[in-house]
């Protein structure tokens, strides 16, 4: 039991890597609906900016903010991922370590 979580948890923190990877490179596929959402405001809002002749710099700012935002949440979810992960394999060194010393000899 302790090896396949284990390696579900190893296919989960690539996962979460190639979406930190791909938020970092400034892809949306990571980005969850509410994000996305808010991406797309501070987009428009931008455009409206640019057709009315004023600065963009606000709706820059917003989108960093939201990336940023997001890159956070990603590596707290990775650092919880590495943490869980090392519990199970302590967990698994504990039983082992049982169930040798519960020998014969």
């Amino acid at each position: 039991m302790g090896n396949s979580e284990i390696r579900r948890l190893d296919r989960e923190i690539q996962r979460t890597q190639k979406k930190l990877e791909a938020v970092r490179r400034g892809e949306w596929w990571p980005l969850t609906s509410r994000e996305r959402l808010s991406m797309s405001r501070a987009m428009a809002s931008g455009a409206r900016s640019v057709y009315r002749d004023r600065s963009t710099t606000g709706a820059e700012n917003r989108m960093d903010s939201i990336g940023s935002s997001v890159e956070t949440r990603l590596t707290a979810e990775l650092s919880a991922l590495h943490g869980e992960r090392q519990r199970l394999i302590t967990e698994a060194a504990r039983a082992k370590a049982a169930r040798k010393k519960s020998g014969w000899f």
